[in-house]
């Protein structure tokens, strides 16, 4: 990792901030689709893939928690994940995807959905949380403030609900971008999702954005 550099700092394959993703269902998908709506997403205890050309936050924050829920068995499930907020985030070319396996009398069924590619706005999102476990992307964080104590973070601050030391390791930057993004997640949550030239499609088989 190269060093820091307070203001412009550019990091190849930043593994701790992620772009943000949408849910795995068509219902919520079609209403994304037709406007702007709050939305919170998370797929029964599995890891969902999301790539795109690029993503550009403001007020970006991140800090260490632990995402909890059902994994596809209805067991408990808890993993270390990054969480990581933005007050907005543009996302150019997005693709989603996630993969149920062992469906019965089908096999493995993938889900794959895009936006905001050629010809249609950006995706965008305000006042979004992501929980991340994996990233690849060239990142350039402007004003960055590194070491900072979780609690003293600011608009957005520590999302509520979240299990997360306000004493613990946290940074914060005025503005990010992210390009050529590859990344996993377990969940996101947002105020506000708008996605410009959804599509959705169900592939038999294991098909994935990366």
């Amino acid at each position: 990792m190269e060093s820091v550099t307070r203001g412009g700092t550019r990091w190849k394959r930043f593994a701790l901030v992620m772009v943000p993703s949408v849910a795995a269902t068509a219902a919520i998908g079609i209403g994304l689709a037709q406007g702007a709506l709050a939305a919170s997403f998370s797929i029964s205890g599995q890891e969902f893939k999301v790539r795109a050309d690029s993503l550009v936050g403001t007020d970006f924050v991140q800090y260490g928690s632990i995402a909890k829920g059902k994994d596809l068995e209805g067991k408990d499930f808890a993993a270390p994940v990054a969480v990581s907020g933005f007050k907005t985030a543009t996302i150019t070319n997005m693709c989603q995807s996630v993969v149920t396996p062992k469906v019965p009398f089908i096999g493995n069924v993938s889900l794959e959905l895009t936006a905001g590619g050629k010809g249609h706005d950006p995706v965008f999102a305000k006042d979004i949380y992501l929980d991340v476990s994996d990233l690849e992307a060239d990142a350039e964080f402007g004003d960055i403030d590194i070491g900072v104590a979780a609690g003293s973070l600011k608009n957005p601050g520590i999302q509520p609900g979240t299990q997360a030391n306000p004493y613990g390791f946290s940074q914060r930057a005025k503005n990010a971008t992210l390009t050529d993004v590859k990344q996993k997640a377990w969940a996101t949550t947002a105020g506000t999702f708008k996605l410009s030239g959804l599509k959705l499609k169900l592939h038999k088989g294991v098909k994935e954005c990366f």
